[in-house]
């Protein structure tokens, strides 16, 4: 029987015989079955709520949403982004792979730094090293006599001279045992060296009682001290060489209202030096770089003040030495007799556009004082930032788009009045590229000729770079490398004289000063294989915007790349256009990464700013959709493939504009 089947089987096969080829010709394949109904999002429960605001009514359904101490609407809110977080996972489940290719890649490019650059102040060195198997920091210092390279701070050996045979690194406080304290987290928000280098004071998070506690501890023994121990603290300042420490406290709105002064070491309560009970003004204090003075800035809705405060004698009271309207930016500074006001306050009753300069003797005959500019405007050359030491001005100064860095010899020429920048004989310091930001690092020692900046770029990593003033040499003390050809991540090991001996000055700027090394090699820059590219953008009224983008030389394609646009357009704040190493998988993908430069941001003055926010805030958004259309229209950007990026107010730019 098995035989005679296996035969009826093999006849059956035969191709040849008519009945099969019929058959065969009309097979139809059953049909695949149909793909999955697309994940449908989820839809938040609506509570209408009405709101009357300037003989307006509105409801709004979603206000419960904000109602944070409600519980019963956040354990609703709970619910609710469980399944949007469902629903982000089944629209994007197809992308499983790449999710987690692209993850590979951004982590094996994270800089994983396991101390931070060093600053030098006086005779120490200061860092915050991480331990292995550690969650949190120590903060650290040495002795530079002691060890003027760091060395390797890659093991437990760092701090250890096998010369001497002494341990030469001092801990000074351990964030992990902080975290103990405040119950398993540690967040730091103050921190501030006296000038002695004696005692540390610093605030860190009581989460249980949600404020920020202040503690001071005696470097030399690492023991806390009995007082001061304050809640609620926003603001120190060390006076009296170290002796004594001024702190702000805020009241239960978190409004900085109250200022103590604390005699270290001697008993006593603290002594209250100023209250505010209006709950429309504010207090801030700060010292002077050459700890000679402290600075307390009064705020209102209607006025700024600044009062100084002698750091020898805190308790002597306060003196008013400027006063104008309100909501302005004003930072005082000292230096051989002079106060140095840093300000965009309206000028004899006219707006300004920009920050300038301002200057006038301690010791003021006339009252109120009379102040003195130090420069003559000059749009050519717009102020971006000051720093002060005791030998020379540093200024950040923006050329149209263009950032640079140059200091100033002190202290300047007095009875000569206000003067052009260029007749001070200004020494501009070498930058790279491209140089989208400069930011003053700490900068503590007030007496040294180095000064520490950070020098950003869309196409360099960050660089950490202490400058000498004295002679225009710069050393980068820290940046990520992306193309492992040169390591520099310790102090010390590339500089400006690595390659020449002697600087050479340019003349290249009319008559100023350019100190040029002619090695733009020994930056990190990347500028070789990813473009930058500047463009202005005419908007819907005819101003122009400005847009930057970034892109792979070798892997874009015209009118075929995607696109991300960057924005962010609120408080006055410049757009963040750093190098990010995990934009590196878009642009090595054929990505074109943008930046709109859009009102309501930095960079263009307090009118770019007040054009952009409050009833002109749409203009931001108009600015951000011609960047958009101007990426499309010029086949930078593929139609159809250009995402928004922003977060915090960019992320209400980019949803407004979708």
């Amino acid at each position: 029987m098995r035989h005679l089947l296996a035969n009826l089987r093999q006849h059956h096969r035969r191709p040849s015989t008519p009945l099969s080829s019929f058959r065969s010709a009309h097979y139809k394949p059953p049909k695949p079955p149909p793909p999955p109904s697309p994940p449908t999002p989820p839809k938040p429960p609506k509570k209408p709520e009405s709101f009357t605001f300037h003989d307006e009514t509105w409801e709004d359904p979603y206000s419960w949403m904000s109602k944070l101490n409600d519980k019963v609407a956040m354990r609703h809110m709970d619910v609710y982004m469980e399944q949007e977080e469902k629903y982000t996972e089944a629209v994007m489940s197809d992308t499983e792979r790449l999710q987690s290719k692209l993850q590979s890649e951004m982590a094996s490019r994270m800089a994983f730094e396991l101390s931070t650059p060093p600053l030098r102040w006086g005779s120490w060195l200061y860092y915050r090293r991480v331990e292995e198997g550690k969650q949190y920091p120590v903060l650290c210092r040495r002795l530079a006599s002691l060890n003027e390279e760091f060395i390797s701070h890659k093991s437990p050996s760092a701090g250890f001279d096998f010369t001497s045979g002494k341990r030469i690194e001092q801990k000074l406080l351990d964030y992990n045992q902080e975290a103990e304290r405040f119950g398993g987290y540690a967040y730091e928000e103050l921190s501030e060296i006296s000038p002695d280098h004696r005692y540390l004071a610093y605030t860190m998070y009581d989460k249980d009682n949600d404020h920020f506690k202040l503690s001071v501890r005696d470097l030399n023994s690492g023991s806390l001290c009995s007082k001061p121990q304050a809640d609620r603290v926003s603001n120190l300042a060390w006076a009296k060489d170290g002796q004594a420490l001024l702190y702000t406290v805020t009241d239960s709105n978190r409004r900085p209202y109250r200022i103590y002064c604390s005699m270290i070491g001697l008993n006593g309560e603290d002594v209250l030096l100023l209250e505010e009970s209006d709950d429309n003004v504010y207090v801030n204090i700060k010292h002077t770089k050459d700890f000679r003075f402290v600075t307390v800035n009064i705020f209102s809705i209607t006025s700024s003040k600044v009062f100084l405060i002698n750091a020898a004698d805190p308790l002597s009271g306060l003196t008013l030495v400027w006063e104008c309207e309100a909501q302005v930016h004003c930072i005082v500074e000292h230096h051989q007799g002079y106060l140095y006001l840093f300000t965009d306050a309206a000028k004899e009753g006219q707006p300004v556009d920009h920050h300038y300069l301002l200057r006038c003797p301690v010791e003021a005959s006339s009252s109120p004082r009379s102040w003195e500019s130090v420069f003559i405007d000059d749009q050519d050359f717009i102020i971006e930032d000051v720093d002060f030491s005791d030998t020379h001005l540093v200024l950040i100064v923006r050329e149209g788009r263009k950032y640079r860095l140059c200091s100033v010899a002190l202290p300047l020429p007095s009875g000569k009045g206000a003067v052009y920048l260029k007749e001070l004989n200004p020494i501009f310091l070498h930058l790279p590229k491209y140089v989208s930001q400069i930011s003053p690092g700490p900068n503590y020692d007030f007496y040294s000729s180095t000064m520490r900046f950070t020098i950003s770029s869309p196409v360099m990593p960050d660089a950490v770079v202490d400058y000498d003033l004295s002679n225009g040499k710069w050393n980068i003390v820290q940046q990520q490398n992306m193309l492992h050809e040169r390591t520099r991540v310790l102090y010390g090991t590339s500089s400006s004289t690595s390659s020449m001996k002697k600087p050479l000055i340019s003349n290249s700027s009319g008559c100023l000063n350019e100190v040029n090394f002619e090695d733009d090699h020994l930056w990190n820059d990347l500028s070789e294989f990813y473009a930058c590219e500047h463009y202005d953008v005419s908007s819907h009224d005819g101003v122009v915007v400005p847009l930057t983008i970034v892109y792979s030389r070798k892997y874009k394609k015209e009118n075929q790349s995607p696109g991300l646009l960057h924005g962010h357009g609120a408080y006055g704040e410049l757009l963040d256009k750093r190098w990010r190493s995990e934009l590196k998988s878009l642009l090595d993908r054929g990505w074109v990464v943008a930046y709109a430069d859009v009102r309501g941001g930095g960079g263009g003055g307090k009118k770019w700013h007040h054009d952009g926010r409050r009833t002109k805030k749409q203009n931001s958004i108009h600015d951000y959709i011609s960047c958009a259309k101007f990426l499309i229209e010029k086949g930078i950007v593929k139609e159809n493939k250009l995402a928004g990026w922003g977060y915090s107010a960019g992320g209400l730019l980019g949803c407004f504009s979708h």
